[in-house]
């Protein structure tokens, strides 16, 4: 019966019961007395929201961080942040080698899976996640701690680089100043160093493996090259796009001179890749600039990162394939075809993607209290930015009931675990071969 048990759990369901393990464990430490500020129990419908977002690296929030949370609740965030960015199997692996304990297959196809692995053979770089990611945070808070210390003095100053070097790695957003990092706006270097590590998180770990190694090899694999490509150029169209929409942030603050202005107009650029900070208001936004947010949070970070969204690697397959329709030609980049099951793949999660942004909206404008004008937009941008686990809002999230809370823990949740991963954990409980084909018809398309 055991073996049976065994045989049923696929490694899928196994990542999914992981991360809820994870959520209900913070939940939990979250809503007890000494986690609180004020010494009170919290509600459990905020700390379990809380504990959702943090693992699943978001930063949304129905409660001010920095003032809700003593220094043991925002320790906890703090640490469900690290494990629920570098993946929990991440961990485990590490734990294993302190111990000179060799993986099982199962254990090494569970990590696989959590990271976005192609192969087993691909596992040598979790140790790379693991070295990169300790060094890269702790840079980043010796140069925070720069900047903070003049403010916060040495102990705050500390703790206070220490975390958010923390969250702007994992790309999680959670921020102890309130609201957000708004009186930042006239520190580009605060910004720079925010920025800098947002990029290294969402880079992908793949990809800082072809880079470090680049001096052996001497050369970089497609995706790499795919990745860093589609990367450079969204970044690039959504800095013009934010100079055009919002005019250099002129109508912002007049204080602000000229190089500061381009900062924080970086700074929009980068944040919706899933980090969720913000050194402006998105709420004075123009329409344009909201638009622009919405479509960088739906596409994210780079597989095998701790960003979310559909992924750079899909817009960019899905780019290529429809100017090789088009053309009458096959998608190729780089001098290499793609294979049919990413074509597919990037397909079918885009799609599931749009799908389920459409039917949470729907949900959200049914059962929340939003304005007849702006609602929708509202209902929108909550929606994407839980999907890609950005954390950014225009304010919906402290007045969502508790359905509405549900919706986004799920939208959370699904966005960090995959929609693979959620939907084959739910409707493939072993694989199935089919053994015939029916026969192939076309049907008329446009």
């Amino acid at each position: 019966m055991i073996h049976l048990f065994h045989r049923r759990i696929t490694f899928s369901l196994a990542l999914t019961i992981g991360f809820l393990t994870l959520i209900i464990i913070g939940s939990i430490l979250l809503s007890l007395p000494f986690a609180n500020k004020a010494g009170q129990t919290t509600n459990y419908s905020d700390a379990l929201f809380t504990a959702t977002s943090a693992v699943c690296v978001t930063g949304l929030s129905t409660v001010t961080t920095a003032t809700q949370w003593s220094f043991f609740g925002q320790l906890i965030i703090m640490i469900l942040v690290e494990v629920g960015g570098l993946g929990f199997m991440t961990f485990a692996v590490m734990l294993s080698n302190f111990a000179h304990q060799r993986m099982s297959l199962g254990a090494r196809m569970l990590t696989g899976e959590a990271l976005n692995l192609n192969r087993p053979s691909q596992l040598r770089i979790v140790q790379l996640i693991i070295k990169l990611s300790l060094v890269v945070q702790l840079i980043g808070a010796i140069l925070l701690f720069i900047a903070l210390k003049p403010r916060l003095g040495i102990g705050k100053g500390i703790w206070y680089s220490i975390f958010h070097s923390v969250t702007a790695y994992c790309n999680a957003g959670f921020d102890l100043f309130g609201p957000s990092l708004e009186q930042f706006n006239n520190n580009p270097y605060f910004l720079t160093i925010i920025m800098l590590l947002i990029g290294a998180g969402s880079f992908g770990f793949l990809v800082w493996r072809d880079l470090l190694t680049y001096h052996i090899h001497h050369k970089l694999t497609l995706h790499t090259r795919l990745v860093l490509t589609v990367g450079i150029i969204i970044l690039i169209l959504s800095i013009i796009g934010f100079l055009i929409s919002e005019q250099n942030l002129k109508q912002f603050d007049g204080n602000l001179n000229a190089v500061q202005r381009f900062f924080n107009t970086l700074f929009l650029a980068v944040t919706p890749r899933t980090a969720g900070f913000a050194s402006i208001p998105y709420t004075k936004l123009s329409a344009a600039g909201i638009v622009i947010t919405i479509i960088l949070m739906f596409i994210g970070g780079a597989p095998g990162s701790t960003a979310g969204g559909v992924k750079t690697s899909t817009i960019g397959i899905l780019f290529l394939q429809s100017l090789a329709t088009f053309t009458g030609k096959e998608a190729s980049f780089s001098h290499r075809r793609f294979t049919r099951n990413n074509i597919n793949r990037a397909l079918t999660l885009f799609c599931s993607a749009i799908l389920l942004i459409i039917f949470a909206t729907l949900l959200l404008t049914m059962t929340q209290p939003l304005s007849p004008h702006n609602g929708i937009i509202e209902a929108v941008f909550e929606a994407v930015s839980a999907f890609g686990t950005v954390g950014l809002t225009l304010g919906l999230t402290p007045h969502l009931n508790l359905f509405g809370k549900i919706i986004i823990i799920a939208l959370m949740f699904i966005g960090r675990v995959g929609i693979y991963t959620f939907m084959y954990s739910i409707f493939k409980s072993h694989p199935a071969k089919q053994s015939y084909r029916y026969p192939e018809e076309e049907i008329i398309i446009g």
